[in-house]
């Protein structure tokens, strides 16, 4: 597959984990409302769109974190390898699964 599909892919599921996934969400929005209230002028719409940019970024580094620990254990050394692209791409989708379900709900 060629390497931007993957990207597209990752995207696309780190995307709908930060739109969809409520538990992620309720959790970045509570605490950026708290450590940063003036942050985003105490606007409630742009707290929710900085946290669910905050939750779709998370999704993208955790499930990264295996496929580099292969690329290191493997000696990659240029370029990410095929295997560590679909070590993110599987990881990302297993972050992804609680938003899922919201997902297909609102028939998107």
């Amino acid at each position: 597959m060629d390497r931007n599909m993957y990207y597209v892919a990752i995207a696309f599921f780190g995307m709908i984990n930060g739109i969809f996934n409520q538990l992620g969400l309720l959790f970045a929005l509570i605490h950026v409302q708290i450590l940063a209230p003036s942050l985003l002028f105490g606007s409630v719409p742009l707290t929710l769109i900085f946290s669910s940019l905050m939750v779709s970024t998370a999704t993208l580094i955790l499930a990264g974190i295996p496929a580099a620990l292969y690329e290191h254990f493997v000696g990659a050394k240029d370029d990410s390898t095929e295997v560590s692209m679909w070590i993110w791409l599987a990881g990302t989708a297993l972050l992804t699964l609680p938003a899922i379900g919201n997902f297909f709900e609102f028939k998107l």
